[in-house]
């Protein structure tokens, strides 16, 4: 029984993984602060499976736990106890693809804003509909789309200082 559920824990990582790599790159600085983020993500995902209960889609409670983690390690960053980093060898972005200098430089603007601002950008940037962002971060949908407009005009102005 106890491997039926390591594997479906394993199935529902591998078809999430992009989403939990871009949360952990969108809130880290580096490649060891990136493992370590996806490992307390994959953590609490672990710690919370028997719960969840299909309420909302798999990927609307991933975004909710990774997000919420990573704003939490923010939080807790000063605090921080030096750790040994983990390999984690996944990189969505390879260095080969022509799109990755963009990808990095929209990335590192994105890194620049709020918390919240981060969360709901990548969410939009990730095709997440309004209700399901207004879900995962506990606002309205209308609320979503004046916030995200805002956060346009923020990262167009950080382009042009750029």
């Amino acid at each position: 029984m106890n491997n039926d559920k390591e594997h479906k824990f394993e199935l529902l990582v591998r078809q999430h993984k992009r989403t939990i790599y871009t949360v952990c790159y969108m809130f880290s600085h580096n490649k060891a602060e990136i493992d370590d983020l996806f490992q307390e993500i994959l953590i609490r995902l672990w710690n919370g499976f028997d719960n969840y209960e299909g309420r909302s889609t798999e990927q609307t409670w991933i975004y909710r736990v990774a997000l919420n983690t990573a704003i939490n390690q923010d939080k807790k960053e000063r605090h921080r106890i030096e750790t040994v980093p983990l390999t984690v060898d996944i990189d969505p972005y390879e260095a080969d693809d022509p799109s990755t200098h963009q990808i990095r430089e929209l990335y590192d603007r994105i890194s620049r804003l709020d918390l919240i601002d981060r969360s709901l950008i990548l969410l939009w940037l990730d095709g997440v509909s309004y209700d399901e962002i207004g879900a995962i971060i506990g606002i309205t949908p209308n609320n979503v789309g004046v916030r995200l407009s805002r956060i346009k005009e923020k990262l167009v102005k950080m382009s042009k200082n750029n």
